[in-house]
């Protein structure tokens, strides 16, 4: 049910991006730069749930991250750019959320004291586009912080566009063998 879209530029930077077959969403977006010895480096993830804390296991056993600490995750619509923070038990008048034109990113603050995150928007940095502070909203629901940004007109012009374009490469379906670059 997913279409995954592997990307190398030249300055030697790799993107995988995942899409749901069906609705053509973005699932998950990852980026990986080579290291200073010229080896792959780990996967950041953009979009999509954090890498499975399962992975990690092995090299910590001893000392491990609390269950009932803040996840922070991005998950996109296809309207909006979407964050969501799980493990936030405080009541919606809690918390604010701003926009920093100065410095290109987004701030949540809770009038308690409890959380403070600053997160960029890497898509509108791509498109080198302006923080609209009107396109922010939150709500909160499940002990979970939503944070919606509604795309400007210029990035759903081009996911429209990239769509397009996926439908016209053929799907590689030979398994889960190596990727071969052409």
């Amino acid at each position: 049910g997913k279409r995954k879209i592997h990307y190398l530029f030249e300055d030697g930077k790799e993107m995988a991006e995942e899409y749901d077959v069906k609705t053509g969403q973005l699932v998950s977006r990852k980026w990986r730069e080579k290291n200073t010895l010229g080896g792959s480096g780990k996967w950041q993830v953009e979009v999509g749930e954090p890498t499975s804390l399962l992975l990690g296991a092995l090299e910590s056993e001893l000392i491990k991250e609390s269950s009932s600490n803040p996840v922070f995750m991005r998950k996109d619509t296809l309207s909006s750019f979407q964050w969501r923070i799980r493990n936030l038990p405080y009541p919606k008048e809690v918390y604010s959320v701003s926009v920093e034109k100065e410095q290109r990113c987004c701030v949540i603050r809770t009038t308690n004291k409890k959380y403070y995150k600053k997160f960029s928007i890497p898509d509108l940095d791509r498109y080198q586009l302006p923080l609209d502070a009107a396109a922010l909203s939150f709500t909160h629901a499940n002990n979970t912080l939503i944070i919606t940004y509604q795309k400007p007109k210029e990035i759903l012009a081009a996911e429209e566009q990239l769509q397009k374009e996926l439908k016209k490469i053929k799907a590689a379906n030979n398994g889960d063998g190596d990727c071969k670059t052409q």
